[in-house]
Order: C-alpha cells, then structure tokens, then sequence
C-alpha cells in the first residue's frame, strides 16, 4: 500500500468513526424521548484491491455499512393519566395526521394521548388515534377510523331487578303485633310487626333516586316468612309523607337446614308509583337460588344465628356525565360516568411489521412502513401477536446509557487511531520530500 493510500484509508475511518459517534449523540439525546428506540452502527471494510489473489488482499479503510434500529422493549413508566399508554410486546399505535406534508396513517409507539375539544384521542402533534367506534346502540363498529369518544350524558335506567341476600334467625318468634295496613303503614308500626329490615336505593324512570326499606316477618309455620319492600308516601304518587307504601310482597321459605327452598311475590301490588315517573315500576326481587335444583345457600339462609345483610344489588342507575376514560389491556376504551357506570366507548387498534427494523423514521416518535418493512398488519391489541396495552403508563426509551458511553469511549479511540494513521503518512511524505535535499 502506498503511502497516499494510507491518507485516504485513515480519513475513511475518521468518517466511518465520526458517523458512528454522531449515531451514539443521537442515542443518548433521545435517552428521555418517551418510546425512542435507539440505534448502533454497524462497520464494515473497504477492499482497494487485491496484489495477487488469495490473502494478498489490502484494505482501504472501514465505513458504516448501516444504522440498525434496535427494537427492543423500553422499561415502563407508571404516570396515573389514563390515556397515557404504552404496549408491551409487538405493535405500533396508529395515527392519521400529517407529517412533513404527507397525510396518511403512521405509526409510534409514543402513547401520549389525551382528549382533544372533539372527544377524539390524539398525540401531542394533533394526530388522531385510530381504533374502532360505537354506534348508538353501544356496539362496536369493526371498521378502522378516527377514535372519538361519545362524550354525551349517560341516559338513566329504571331498576327491574334488586337482589337482596340475608340470614333470617330461624329462632325468631312471630311478632305479636298484626302486620299493618293502611293509614297505619308508618314506620314505627312496621318495625314492631317485624323481625328484621333491610334498604337498598333504587331509581325510577327519570333518573331518581329512591330508598326502599324491606320488612322481614317471621310467619306461622316452620321456616315461613313474609317480606313487604315499602317506600315513603312522599316519594309516591298520592302518597302521604310519614306513611310507607307498598310496592311489592312476597313469601320465604327454609328447611330444617336453613335452606331456602322458596321464594314467591304476589301479583299485587303491582309496582312502585315514584312521584313524576313512569307508573306501576314493577321491580323483580330476588332472594337467592332455592333448594331444589339449587344449593338453597346461594343467597338467603335462615340459620340459628343473628339476622344480617350480606348483600344487596340493584340493576338501575340515574343519569351521569363523562367524567374520564381507562383502557383495557385488549384496547378497549371505557367511558367512566359520573353516576359510578362504565360503558364501551371504542377500542385502540395496533399495527405490527414482518421487519420493525425496516421502518422509515420520521422524527416526532413517528414511522412509516416500506417495503423492507413489510405492509401493516392490524389488529386489536393481545391478540394475533400483538402487544397488551397498559393504561397510565408510557414506554420508556430503551437507550442504556452506560453502553453509549462505552461506545462513545470506543469511538472516540477509534477516531483518535485513524487520525494518528494521517499524521504518520503526512510525516512519511515529508521524509520522501526531504530526499532530494
């Protein structure tokens, strides 16, 4: 090799090392950038010529041969912002928008979202989060789009069905005191004809709340009861406050092993007349399953034991606004109401590459497929290989900075040996000059 040829071989590892620390600045630049996958160069040999074949072969210095993006999984950062996400596993999420002055769909794994003043999910450039919307019915529509959440007041449910679980004490005695009716419906009379009491809130047909007190009576027989579900005159239709109304009556039955074996409510009365209301709100009471076919102890028991509640559940609820979102780990968005709800309110969508690597980077944490990339398969999140999702939390970049100093170190004496390899033929042309002195 000529002494000139060292010159050029010494300036192509000055590149080829230059380029490479300017891969590692990238890198550690972007250590903070929420979803940034870092980089490496990778070197290979420059062949100048061969002098006479098999090993003879002489070297003209190194260059990068390509920048590989490594997309390795980033450590997960818990923020508590809901619609902060972040995947673990495979995927992108998809956003349309423009960048750089084409508009399209691209792709991030940078889940900093929030919702813009039209209830859609978008980044912090705009972008609009793509995903699945529902229609009015509530179901989900299985057609890629804009996710925009129904930011609408949630309309109110009258109660249907209340189930109330209790252990009736099948020591007690029948009150002495007949049960009451009429005028004298007030509380004071109910509580001496029963044994036992229990409320639980149910709401009519616009939305109101009412508080329903059952009345438990131990009746003539074995194991036989009696129930009376009552509400205050002054929440009925015609009603007197300070005078309970009945809405609904019925029956219990036990065992000699505290099984309920039945469970029965009359025809009559027929519902609850809530003032302002639909009328006659008929409302279905459960009382657990009753032996047979049942277990007879999956709901009510009559046990020698004190009378208690164990459980009380209602089917209705008032009317509520949004009041946030979450999201589930298969993308599923729900709408959080301020009446304590949920509903389904869309679902995010990811998009995964036969080559990850192969993507075009865009800067603003977005990418673009190519054909090295492969085409975009869509799917919905942990399924078809796709990621979970993790709300309220974002992916870290998966930059070691310890590695990136070694490498900057590794360089940096790359660098520092290349650029002596210039000095000492730049010496050895002064010596050849100097000959003919």
């Amino acid at each position: 090799m000529s002494v000139v040829s060292s010159l050029y071989t010494g300036a192509a590892g000055l590149a080829s090392h230059g380029d490479a620390l300017g891969v590692v600045g990238d890198n550690i630049a972007n250590a903070n950038t929420v979803g940034f996958k870092g980089s490496r160069a990778n070197f290979e040999d420059i062949l100048a010529r061969s002098l006479g074949g098999g090993s003879d072969d002489v070297g003209l210095g190194s260059r990068i041969s390509n920048v590989q993006r490594l997309m390795t999984q980033g450590a997960m950062l818990g923020t508590g912002n809901a619609t902060d996400l972040a995947i673990s596993g495979n995927g992108f999420f998809i956003v349309k928008g423009n960048a750089d002055g084409i508009e399209g769909n691209f792709f991030t794994r940078a889940g900093q979202f929030h919702l813009d003043k039209d209830g859609k999910l978008v980044n912090n450039g705009g972008m609009t989060v793509q995903g699945y919307v529902v229609d009015a019915q509530g179901n989900l529509v299985k057609k890629m789009t804009d996710l925009q959440v129904n930011t609408s007041p949630m309309s109110p449910v009258a109660t249907t069905t209340a189930s109330l679980y209790n252990n009736l004490d099948a020591t007690s005695l029948t009150p002495a005191a007949a049960w009451p009716t009429g005028a004298n419906l007030t509380p004071a009379n109910m509580t001496a004809a029963s044994n036992f009491s229990t409320s639980l809130t149910v709401y009519d047909s616009l939305g109101g709340a009412h508080n329903v007190n059952v009345y438990y009576r131990k009746e003539a027989g074995a194991g036989a009861w009696s129930w009376h579900a009552m509400v205050d005159g002054a929440e009925s239709t015609g009603g007197t406050p300070g005078q309970w109304v009945e809405g609904a009556t019925g029956t219990l039955t036990f065992d000699t092993q505290g099984r309920l074996t039945g469970a029965t409510q009359a025809a009559a009365p027929a519902g609850f007349n809530f003032t302002g209301a639909a009328p006659t709100q008929a409302i279905t009471f459960d009382f657990g399953d009753a032996y047979p076919p049942g277990t007879g102890l999956k709901g009510s028991t009559s046990f020698s034991t004190k009378n208690a509640a164990s459980f009380a559940k209602q089917n209705g609820y008032s009317s509520g606004s949004l009041s946030g979102v979450s999201v589930d780990t298969d993308g599923t968005v729900q709408g959080v109401f301020s009446n304590g709800e949920k509903r389904t309110v869309g679902k995010v969508l990811l998009a995964k590459f036969q080559n990850p690597e192969g993507m075009q980077r865009l800067g603003g944490n977005l990418y673009a497929g190519t054909n090295t990339s492969g085409t975009a398969l869509v799917a919905e999140a942990a399924t078809s290989g796709m990621g979970a999702i993790n709300s309220g939390s974002l992916e870290q970049s998966n930059v070691d900075l310890a590695r990136q100093f070694v490498d900057m170190i590794v360089f940096q004496r790359g660098f520092q040996g290349n650029s002596k390899t210039i000095t000492t033929a730049d010496q050895l042309l002064q010596e050849v000059i100097g000959l003919k002195r």
